[in-house]
């Protein structure tokens, strides 16, 4: 007999803001008490419901939820060889870790940075900060402080944090959540992603069996993850007439007016993939990638994009790609060689930020009211050749898309010389 015993305690020396207690697992040992958080806050008379024989359909889940965890703890308890509250917290955290929300961000997070996937982890992390706001019943908003110190601050203040079992995602709680962050003033946009990524961790939680599946709270029948309005993007030819005819006032707009056409020309190829460009990657007539979005998926799925190299997108090349011509050697100035993801993204941020500054400037001075972007480019690429008659496989194999299996019956089918013509509707701008 160790003498640690164990109880679902409901703490009622101070009341959250909305008059409720949190729940607490309570450990005694030896007359010393000890407090683990819990997910949990009632009332004292739903605490005392949900302790009861027919708890009710509202607390069900949450009395299932705390019987587990009680019974985990007095599992460690009987394992321990020698107790002690060290080794039992030590246990108990860790053997959270893979029912546990936030523990699962820390794992991806981490795996996406040793696979270089910084952008991607970056977006986990802010997503992660949104979760831990919500959960902890604070406001999240940009006045936080955005200086190193208080990042670092925020940081340090969110690796202590009140567990989130992936029980506890429910349909009404990614309901509420969807309203905090209206209300917190964030995007139905970043509201998505961030909902997204948590949606791919319950998966991945459910896939190794650390989840019931019938617990997964998206769905159709359930919550639906909000997705943006389809904001209309492209151009119309005429406007992209008035960008290429523009008088750059400087040699910075040129570069960057030039790289915004280069993504245009070139199937509306983004910038991380126009900044990886190598000169091996130019053949006489064309351009071959493969998206850095989709480079990670299986080696059977890899699709090599072709572009067409016209004389316009070789004119740019020349006027600002590297010198010399070395085949192993990044096309334009923007990379160089032995960065790390975290440097490299920083690099292809910086770049974006510029082109997307001299484009609207660009834009705003020849009469085109729209905001435009370096995403404008790809979608006045694939809209441009859609309005000028050309085919819907053309255009999914051009921008890369692989989710259509019809469309893959025709992807050998283009040759170059297609490509060129039908490239050339992009510059068939209307006269004046």
């Amino acid at each position: 007999m160790t003498g640690a015993s164990t109880s679902i305690f409901l703490d009622t020396r101070r009341p959250l803001k909305d008059g409720t207690y949190p729940v607490k697992l309570r450990l005694t040992y030896h007359r010393i008490r000890k407090y683990f958080p819990t997910p949990y806050s009632f009332s004292e008379d739903d605490f005392d419901k949900m302790l009861s024989q027919k708890p009710g359909k509202l607390l069900k889940d949450p009395k299932l939820d705390l019987q587990a965890l009680e019974l985990r703890a007095n599992e460690i308890i009987n394992q321990l060889p020698h107790f002690t509250m060290g080794e039992f917290e030590k246990r108990l955290l860790s053997h959270s870790i893979k029912n546990e929300v936030f523990s699962a961000y820390d794992d991806a997070i981490a795996r996406l940075n040793r696979e270089g996937r910084v952008g991607t982890a970056a977006s986990y992390e802010s997503a992660r900060t949104s979760l831990w706001y919500f959960s902890h019943g604070k406001a999240f908003t940009a006045r936080k402080g955005n200086s190193k110190k208080d990042i670092a601050t925020q940081k340090e203040a969110m690796k202590s944090y009140t567990p989130l079992p992936f029980t506890s995602i429910t349909p009404q709680f990614l309901k509420d959540y969807e309203r905090w962050m209206k209300e917190s003033g964030r995007s139905i946009t970043t509201t998505g992603m961030y909902l997204r990524t948590l949606r791919a961790l319950f998966n991945d939680a459910i896939a190794s069996g650390d989840v019931n599946a019938e617990l997964y709270p998206f769905g159709k029948r359930k919550f639906q993850i909000p997705s943006g309005i389809n904001i209309k993007k492209a151009l119309t030819l005429a406007d992209i007439k008035k960008i290429f005819t523009y008088t750059p006032a400087s040699e910075s707009e040129a570069r960057y007016r030039d790289l915004w056409i280069f993504s245009y020309l070139c199937n509306g190829i983004n910038i991380k993939d126009i900044a990886r460009l190598k000169y091996s990657q130019l053949s006489d007539t064309s351009i071959s990638f493969i998206r850095s979005k989709t480079e990670r998926t299986t080696r059977q799925q890899l699709k090599s994009i072709t572009a067409a190299l016209t004389p316009q997108v070789l004119e740019i090349i020349e006027r600002w790609g590297n010198k010399p011509i070395i085949p192993d050697t990044y096309v334009f100035p923007i990379l160089t060689t032995g960065l790390t993801p975290e440097q490299e993204l920083g690099k292809v941020r910086q770049a974006t930020k510029m082109i997307n500054t001299y484009i609207q400037r660009i834009a705003t001075a020849v009469g085109i009211s729209k905001h435009v972007t370096t995403y404008t480019a790809r979608h006045s690429y694939s809209t441009v050749l859609k309005h000028s008659g050309v085919s819907t496989a053309f255009i999914s194999e051009s921008l890369g898309h692989t989710s259509e299996k019809t469309t893959q019956h025709y992807l050998d089918s283009f040759e170059d010389h297609t490509r060129h013509e039908v490239i050339s509707r992009l510059t068939a701008f209307p006269e004046e």
